[in-house]
């Protein structure tokens, strides 16, 4: 794939088009780690994946809680049960 870069305003950038944003899995506004490789000069860019927030965690906490919770109780029970017969 070739790509050239292009005058964005008083800089220069590289367009990126819809399909590499998908192949990337990238989306706008995602961070990059950008490295310049020595002996060639390529640009490395490298995408900045940061975990799921707390709010996304406490979200998926309570979905299984709420899904699973007769289970959940049921593996309650019956650890109390093992531990009170040691």
């Amino acid at each position: 794939m070739t790509k050239t870069i292009s005058k964005i305003g008083n800089s220069q950038g590289i367009i990126f088009d819809a399909a590499l944003m998908a192949l990337a899995r990238a989306k706008v506004g995602d961070q990059f780690d950008v490295t310049i490789v020595n002996e060639s000069g390529a640009i490395m860019l490298m995408p900045i994946r940061k975990g799921p927030s707390k709010k996304e965690v406490k979200g998926a906490i309570k979905k299984v809680m709420k899904d699973y919770r007769r289970t959940l109780r049921k593996l309650a029970l019956a650890r109390r049960q093992t531990t009170a017969s040691i």
